[in-house]
């Protein structure tokens, strides 16, 4: 037995290919079958690594009564959030607004038009401890469709008018950004944050990283060693929790418990990039060997396990239909594979009981050890390549190999960071082959982005985040290296992003383009969750633009958005981190520096942007070969000639340029650890 998503490239939907429920995805198709028919649209939307999403499918999806009553009384659409964000940040808002929560699976029912009027999560089969079970929802709201359709209509139609008119009033806010939001975050995150287990909040804990990042530019621009003590707090925490595979290398998503010790086991791929460029982060800031090892770590999990041109989705929660069975050990299990005096030592250093921490299984983590043992000893190494071996022949996860755009971009971003701190050029190497891999595959014969790549197929207009994350990782690329065709890049990504998304009229910009697909409504995604919104990213990418170009188009283009972002920040400042960290570009001082040079990039250029970063300085790199194509993006630097002999750098701040210096001057600020030299 088959049905319509056997067709399909996603993973998520082809989970489903086999069910008895007669799915469709999401197209014309559905929508003119349930009109024809007079049926309501069942929507449910996941991902392949969705430990919830499976428990439904094996309840429900596989359940021959249920498809019954599916396929009977409705038209069933299965989407994949990960292909379609668009569509699942219209029906989330949707399911957050009816119900006050949201999650996946997301579950609504709506009419053939689109419009919604019953939302929710995750459901049983059956009622069980007063939560409603889906056989009874389909049985009811069929039987309302019925004899109360008007009145569900009705509703429907008044969800979407809510739904609008929210979006149009939240829209409309602007502001007038100012350091004091800055500083309003940092409180909000003292008063938030768990001093002894790291994090903010309670259980379950995600990592967000760029709260993290966040607050250790913070406690650079502002001298405030309290916001750095709790990024460390934070980053040695869930360094020795199970959260952290002490295995096989990377990060799941997030932690059951407050001491990031039992994890929701999925790993995904922008989790684990955007922790990777946290952890080189706080190496170059401390240069504390643990952060280093765990960077390199996460760098390794990425390269091994999710690389193939493009980076892929992620990996599973569940392995044989079990939570967690991939990841937990017992001491038998670990002295058949070490033996049992190395054994015993592993797990004793690894907590591994008989007790266990987990369904009578032991998570390996180091919670408690004291801080020495952090360190990464060799036998320690090759105890864990055993164990990993064993690990893969023992079970397999799935692996959703999706090449997401905006995803890969982001392992972009991490890789080149990571690769310039750690000294690592097999991370920039990566790096460089993931923009390759975008451009030959992830791209129409218009320039414009594809948002997914899989088995040979492009596939799904590319969105905001697309655009955005993809022009800050080619902005990172030439940061990095200094080739001219990673600016060129940039500024068309850029530009794309302006023209497709921007609302002018009320700023911000949407996630869909202008001409895109027309949904019930068209999100303004400004939240940073589990990820940065796209508008974040793009004051972050404009900022930088403006920076680097000293265009007037590009500065007025950041000012809007920092406008726009301000208004947002407002109301609950911790929800945007990203968009704060891009905003200190503008709140505190910024140098601007040109070097000049007949041909060969000086090596102690990229020293010092790998030494000291890349957030409170901006480098362009002239030479001969580059001019013509340069001064297409930054005029300015037509006033510096390039030299015949050595190179010349031009330094500006704050408005002032300083005299031409050499790079015997240039080395000496970098070997006297003293940027404040020129």
């Amino acid at each position: 037995m088959s049905n319509r998503l056997k067709n399909e490239k996603s993973p998520y939907l082809l989970q489903h290919g086999d069910n008895p429920v007669d799915w469709y995805p999401w197209g014309d198709e559905a929508f003119k079958k349930a009109a024809d028919e007079n049926k309501p649209v069942f929507l449910s939307i996941g991902y392949s690594t969705c430990h919830w999403c499976h428990v439904m499918a094996h309840e429900s999806f596989e359940d021959e009564k249920v498809a019954e009553l599916l396929n009977k009384n409705f038209i069933s659409i299965k989407v994949d959030r990960e292909e379609r964000p668009d569509i699942d940040a219209v029906y989330m808002s949707v399911c957050q607004a009816l119900t006050g929560a949201g999650g996946w699976p997301l579950t609504i029912i709506m009419t053939p038009e689109q419009k919604p009027f019953f939302a929710g999560t995750y459901f049983p089969k059956g009622s069980r401890y007063g939560q409603p079970g889906l056989t009874d929802i389909l049985i009811q709201v069929a039987a309302l469709w019925q004899t109360r359709r008007k009145e569900l209509e009705d509703n429907a139609e008044m969800i979407i008018d809510a739904i609008v008119r929210n979006g149009r009033e939240e829209s409309g806010i602007s502001g007038t950004p100012d350091k004091s939001i800055l500083a309003k975050a940092y409180t909000m995150f003292q008063e938030q944050f768990d001093r002894k287990w790291g994090g903010f909040g309670t259980a379950p804990k995600f990592p967000t990283p760029h709260h993290l990042l966040f607050l250790m530019r913070y406690a650079e621009v502002e001298k405030a060693p309290e916001a750095l003590k709790m990024v460390e707090i934070t980053l040695e925490a869930m360094a020795r929790g199970g959260i952290h595979d002490h295995i096989g290398g990377g990060f799941s998503r997030y932690s059951t418990d407050k001491q990031w010790l039992v994890p929701h086991f999925e790993k995904m791929l922008y989790d684990n990039a955007l922790l990777l460029w946290t952890y080189a982060e706080a190496y170059r800031i401390t240069r504390k060997e643990l952060y280093g090892a765990v960077a390199r770590d996460i760098a390794d999990y990425m390269l091994r396990e999710l690389a193939d041109g493009g980076f892929y989705c992620g990996q599973d929660a569940d392995s044989d239909g079990v939570e967690g069975k991939y990841y937990v050990f017992t001491p038998e299990e670990v002295k058949a594979v070490l033996g049992d005096e190395d054994g015993e030592e592993f797990c004793y250093y690894y907590h591994i009981t008989d007790r266990g921490n987990f369904e009578g299984k032991s998570i390996p983590n180091t919670i408690g050890n004291p801080a020495e043992d952090i360190s990464d000893l060799e036998r320690h190494k090759i105890w864990k390549k055993q164990l990993y071996d064993y690990r893969l022949e023992r079970t397999r996860l799935h692996k959703d190999d999706k090449i997401l755009l905006s995803w890969n971009a982001w392992a972009i971003i991490a890789l080149v960071r990571a690769g310039d701190i750690l000294g690592e050029p097999s991370c920039l190497e990566a790096a460089v082959r993931t923009k390759n891999f975008i451009e030959e595959k992830m791209i129409d014969g218009n320039q414009r982005l594809y948002l997914r790549f899989r088995d040979g197929e492009a596939a799904n207009a590319g969105q905001l985040d697309d655009y955005a994350v993809y022009a800050l990782a080619l902005l990172e690329l030439y940061q990095a290296t200094f080739e001219i065709e990673y600016l060129s890049l940039a500024v068309l990504r850029a530009k794309q992003m302006r023209e497709l998304f921007e609302d002018r009229e009320k700023g911000g910009y949407y996630m869909t383009a202008f001409d895109g697909e027309t949904l019930i409504s068209r999100p303004k995604e400004t939240y940073d969750g589990a990820i940065p919104s796209g508008n974040s990213v793009a004051v972050m990418v404009l900022q930088k633009l403006a920076l680097l170009t000293a265009e007037r188009t590009w500065q007025e283009a950041a000012e809007r958005q920092m406008r726009f972002c301000a208004g947002e920040i407002q109301r609950y400042p911790v929800g945007y981190s990203f968009a704060l960290m891009a905003l200190t570009m503008a709140f505190y001082p910024h140098r601007e520096l040109v070097c000049a040079v007949k041909e060969r990039i000086p090596e102690e250029l990229k020293q010092y942007v790998s030494q000291y970063g890349a957030d409170d300085i901006s480098v362009l790199v002239k030479t001969e070969k580059n001019e013509e194509e340069l001064l297409k993006y930054a005029p300015f630097t037509a006033e510096y000639p390039v030299p015949e002999t050595e190179p010349a750098y031009y330094l500006c701040e704050n408005g002032t340029c300083k005299m031409p210096v050499t790079s015997e001057v240039v080395k000496t600020w970098i070997l006297g650890n003293n940027p404040d030299i020129l």
